[in-house]
């Protein structure tokens, strides 16, 4: 029998190398960047045409490379970073493993000029598909100059998975900002097809994230400091006001290494717990400092995921350290209720109109008893000021349910809420009356219904939304004195290729460049509402998007329209107002879900109803 066991051609070992190094534009600027960056590079300049796919030039000015270090450079596991396999352990540079240029030229056709600063000449590579085309002599500047053309040219089906220009463009941008977040002392440069993005010159930390993310997130920023003999932990976290549910910046790095650590971040939300609403976050921009022997950042070929030997004491540091910066920075004044030995206090007044209250004690006080010396008589008439609320509200919504909170016992496991329902099914004229400012109850052949009326007015503002972006005839209304809105260089690149979508919901936008844009025009109906607010949040749901399909993005601004111009909890609404909502969301094609799946009704059945009897 034969054998069946070869090795592979070096050419396809490259390509399955590629694979996990060379995922998409991205990933090429990240291995070159870091390279210029290994090379001492004070000035790196990255230029992009259709987000990378046609081609992804990276410009240094560090110290070049010999003929043959040219040549040995796009070899498998060839590096300049480490010698033996004990230097995995106590790295220092970003790149280590001798991949990157191999995988690149594997799926590429690349050129490098490079030269040094002690050689007349430089060196000009042409290779494609791991294949050297060309490599001659040839007059360059100082540094390192890599031309990356036609990506996956060779492998058309890893090239059909390339998302849109302008997807593959937010990936590069965001690559590039968490270079450039932990290398201020080194100036950047961003062109897309021949447009300046970011111009970046040498700054301090705090300067840096404000050149990258607009001058409006100075003002949330908390510096954090602490060294300890295990780690040392500084950079900046967001005031807890400043939280909000989408487009927080939230970055983590180890020694000038960008990395995800899903533990750490638990460290961070701990301290702010009970200071930001739930399901909220903000910003932090953290940078530790440790023994490079403690860490393992050999684990994935992104080098993203990092072991730490400490793990659990450095969240601890961590967690304390961001609790006591938010106490030194926004320190809120308590209110004392103790109430012995508190001072008197004058009131305006005829002194015997006012009956001396004695003084009580911290255990007997209680400010809401009226007592005899207390009592007062209403003002008559008191009564007509409240005729127009016919129905009971609770002033405050109740809370969304929790585990804790959940009803208990079996008889309660039947309520049901039905995923089809038509206005044939339910008729919404019976009578029916508000409960707790937040459900719509009425009667059913069923039992008693519960409509949560903020959800069903998401459900059917959401489609009436999708109809006027898909027809592009939803009424705006004019600003008096149009706006100026600010938005950081990632959000540009969504905000502009959604512009249509946002425009037929009625939105009139002018780009005044460098980010800034006018709003000229509302869309009718979304008074009281913040817009600047709303249009961050239409850019951050659609950045949240999985896919780059133009329809995940329309329907979360659709969504986020919805959610923003429902009525909200607490609102009464009269009969006619409650049987008009109802008959809308039974028109609607799923009426029992809100876009985002949450249950938008509940029937408890008449048996469950007889069983509590």
């Amino acid at each position: 029998m034969d054998d069946i066991i070869h090795l592979l051609p070096d050419s396809v070992a490259n390509q399955i190398a590629a694979g996990e190094v060379v995922q998409r534009p991205a990933s090429i600027i990240k291995e070159m960047v870091e390279n210029s960056i290994d090379a001492g590079a004070s000035n790196v300049q990255v230029l992009v045409v259709d987000g990378g796919k046609a081609n992804v030039q990276v410009i240094d000015d560090g110290k070049g490379m010999s003929e043959t270090d040219a040549r040995l450079s796009f070899e498998r596991h060839a590096t300049s970073k480490i010698r033996n396999a004990s230097d995995l352990f106590n790295l220092s540079t970003m790149g280590f493993r001798g991949e990157a240029l191999a995988s690149i030229a594997a799926v590429a056709q690349v050129e490098l000029k490079t030269r040094r600063p002690e050689d007349e000449l430089g060196t000009l590579i042409h290779i494609s598909g791991s294949k050297v085309e060309k490599q001659e002599p040839v007059a360059c500047p100082v540094g390192s100059n890599f031309s990356v053309k036609n990506l996956f040219f060779n492998i058309p089906a890893r090239r059909k998975f390339l998302k849109s220009n302008q997807t593959e463009l937010s990936n590069v941008v965001a690559d590039f900002q968490r270079i450039v977040l932990v290398h201020p002392d080194v100036a950047f440069t961003l062109y897309n097809n021949g447009v300046e993005m970011y111009k970046l010159p040498q700054a301090s930390l705090r300067q840096r994230i404000i050149d990258v993310f607009g001058k409006k997130i100075n003002a949330d920023l908390l510096p954090v400091q602490v060294e300890t003999s295990l780690v040392s932990i500084s950079g900046y976290i967001g005031k807890p006001e400043s939280s909000k549910k989408k487009g927080t910046h939230q970055y983590f790095f180890v020694n000038d290494r960008y990395m995800r650590h899903p533990y750490f971040h638990s460290a961070v939300m701990k301290a702010y717990e009970n200071l930001i609403p739930a399901g909220e976050h903000v910003s932090y921009f953290i940078y530790f400092s440790v023994d490079a022997s403690t860490i393992d950042v050999n684990v994935h070929p992104t080098k993203t995921e990092i072991k730490f030997d400490n793990e659990q004491p450095i969240w601890q540091v961590l967690s304390a350290t961001v609790k006591e910066t938010i106490g030194r920075f926004c320190n809120v004044p308590m209110i004392d209720f103790d109430v012995e030995g508190r001072p008197d206090i004058p009131v305006m007044g005829t002194p015997a109109s006012i009956p001396h209250q004695p003084k009580l004690s911290a255990s007997t006080y209680n400010p809401f008893t009226v007592t005899k010396e207390r009592d007062f008589t209403p003002t008559a008439g008191w009564e007509k000021l409240y005729e127009r609320y016919t129905q009971p509200i609770d002033a405050h919504p109740a809370p969304e349910p929790t585990e804790e909170h959940s009803l208990q016992g079996s008889i309660w496991s039947d309520i049901i809420a039905k995923d089809n329902a038509s206005t044939s099914e339910f008729d919404v004229s019976v009578p029916k009356f508000q409960y707790k400012g937040k459900y719509i109850v009425m009667p059913n052949d069923n039992g008693v219904m519960f409509v949560n009326q903020h959800r069903a007015h998401v459900r059917v503002l959401f489609e009436q939304n999708m109809r006027c972006i898909n027809q592009h005839n939803r009424p705006s209304q004019k600003e008096l004195f149009p706006r100026i809105i600010q938005f950081d260089k990632s959000d540009t690149l969504i905000l502009d290729s959604l512009m249509d979508d946002i425009c037929s919901l009625g939105f009139e936008l002018t780009n005044l460049g460098g980010g800034s844009y006018s709003v000229n025009g509302v869309p009718y109906g979304i008074e009281g509402l913040d817009v600047e607010k709303l249009l961050h949040e239409m850019v951050d749901s659609a950045k949240e998007s999985p896919s780059d399909i133009k329809k995940d993005a329309q329907e979360a601004l659709a969504l986020t329209m919805a959610e923003s111009s429902a009525i909200v909890y607490g609102q009464v609404l009269s009969a006619t107002e409650m049987e008009h909502l109802l008959q809308e969301l039974f028109s609607t094609q799923t009426p029992a879900r809100t876009p985002d799946g949450k249950p938008v009704y509940a029937i408890l059945e008449n048996r469950i109803v007889d069983e509590l009897f």
